[in-house]
């Protein structure tokens, strides 16, 4: 049997990078699987068309995190086709390097509306699509080292990632004191290859080996990770393996915020 066997699971920006991990991994597990994407709708569909064909049950829903009305058009979708919801996570999120005296409003404001909007998003409709329906269910948002730690290069991502950071707390202890079988965690990436790193690379003006070799030590297990390390981490949340564990913040990023 599949650690998520019986369970539906809803995963946004999941056409590539860490999204795409889970939704692959999570299929492998035995959940159905709603692919979501707002671009590459394209390499979106892949995913869900590669999972079926390996024998997994999946769909592709294009889906604007930062619009409320598309995140209860997609929970409708996904419910109407599968029955029901058990599990929300709330991955797509964008990054863009400059120094807080240098950054534009409008690229705060990008960041914020994706990466924290998003989230508020995608766990206020999780919660009310999940509180009926009589099963286990699990909220896993997608938060970030730099939640933890200051990082110089990036005060918008930072910001927005350390509001999924206490959002995710609080929506915790709503689903408890409701007396919901909600649970919501959050996870903490370091660096972790996936394509998004490639544009950070080109924006600082670096070769993705230069940026790697620069990040890698800043992690004391001393390289990276692989999309594959935090796609366990993200299944363990969502599975009842996890049913003791709600407003946790589960690290996955090889020891930076150890230091």
């Amino acid at each position: 049997m599949g650690r998520l066997d019986g369970k539906v699971a809803l995963i946004t920006g999941a056409a590539a990078g860490l999204g795409e991990s889970y939704a692959r991994l999570m299929a492998k597990e035995g959940a159905k699987v709603v692919v979501t994407t707002s671009r590459k709708l394209a390499e979106g569909q892949k995913v869900a068309d590669d999972i079926k064909r390996e024998g997994g049950e999946a769909t592709f829903i294009k889906l604007d995190v930062t619009q409320e009305s598309e995140w209860q058009e997609v929970i409708d979708a996904s419910i109407k086709q599968y029955g029901k919801l058990n599990i929300v996570v709330n991955n797509a999120g964008i990054s863009i390097p400059t120094r807080i005296e240098d950054c534009p409003l409008e690229e705060w404001n990008r960041q914020m509306e994706v990466n924290a909007t998003g989230v508020f998003l995608g766990t206020k409709h999780a919660i009310r699509a999940m509180k009926n329906n009589g099963e286990r269910c699990s909220i896993v948002n997608i938060a970030s080292v730099d939640a933890m730690v200051g990082e110089i290069d990036f005060p918008a991502y930072n910001a927005s990632k350390g509001a999924v950071r206490s959002l995710s707390k609080t929506a915790a202890l709503h689903c408890g004191d409701a007396g919901y079988q909600i649970r919501v965690n959050s996870v903490y990436p370091g660096y972790t290859y996936t394509p998004m790193m490639d544009k950070e690379a080109a924006d600082l003006g670096l070769t993705i080996e230069q940026y790697k070799e620069r990040v890698a030590k800043w992690h004391p297990i001393g390289h990276i990770g692989e999309a594959i390390d935090v796609a366990y981490a993200v299944v363990y949340l969502a599975s009842d393996e996890s049913k003791q564990v709600t407003g946790a913040e589960l690290m996955v990023d090889g020891g930076w915020s150890a230091k």
